[in-house]
């Protein structure tokens, strides 16, 4: 397994995914995006026609997914990286997401991934270093207040933003919270590369330590 992690937790809209890329390329490190897969599960089972709230069925489709998130995110063999980004599924995602079967099967996926990488990987979600990879190199735990995070997701209001939070820190499945040893860092009025130069920081002195 990959020995070198950067782990990034945090709401929706907080920059995660942007600022993951960033750090990844700045790094020359490969970028695993665990929340296109639970979207992608859940563009599979709407496809379907599956009620997300169908427990067992969810389950049986995120067990049977073969899911790919570069150079773009695909599920058993389709193209779904914008599909992933539309209402139903921003609506339907994180019950999809607080389905602990599903979690488990995800974690799972997203632990064989990192094994396949012969170098550094940054990871980015909401259990990242809670649950997936607690013993990361380096944990982050970012954040932006709620206006600012609305703004960001310019496809969701900000009610579907609060919602989304407080499913995702409620449900009982690997709730979304800030691991102990993790560094928080507020991204409102921040630019990416300023965000990027402290992550890069953080690696830095684990190395120096």
């Amino acid at each position: 397994m990959t020995t070198d992690i950067i782990a990034i937790d945090g709401p929706a809209g907080s920059g995660k995914s942007t600022v993951a890329r960033a750090v990844a390329e700045r790094l020359g490190w490969s970028v695993l995006d665990t929340g296109a897969m639970y979207r992608a599960v859940t563009l599979e089972a709407l496809r379907l026609g599956i009620d997300p709230l169908d427990s067992d069925a969810v389950v049986g489709v995120a067990l049977a997914a073969n899911i790919r998130t570069r150079p773009r995110v695909s599920i058993n063999g389709r193209d779904v990286h914008d599909e992933i980004r539309s209402d139903a599924v921003n609506v339907a995602v994180s019950v999809v997401a607080a389905n602990a079967a599903v979690r488990a099967a995800m974690v799972l996926r997203q632990r064989a991934l990192a094994s396949e990488e012969p170098g550094g990987l940054v990871v980015e979600g909401r259990d990242i270093t809670t649950v997936v990879f607690p013993h990361a190199r380096v944990k982050i735990y970012l954040t932006a207040s709620l206006d600012e995070r609305a703004r960001r997701r310019g496809d969701e209001s900000h009610e579907s933003v609060a919602r989304r939070d407080h499913a995702d820190s409620s449900r009982d499945a690997s709730p979304l919270r800030q691991a102990d040893d993790a560094i928080a860092l507020d991204t409102t009025g921040l630019s990416v590369d300023h965000v990027v130069e402290e992550i890069i920081l953080c690696l830095k002195n684990t190395t120096s330590n």
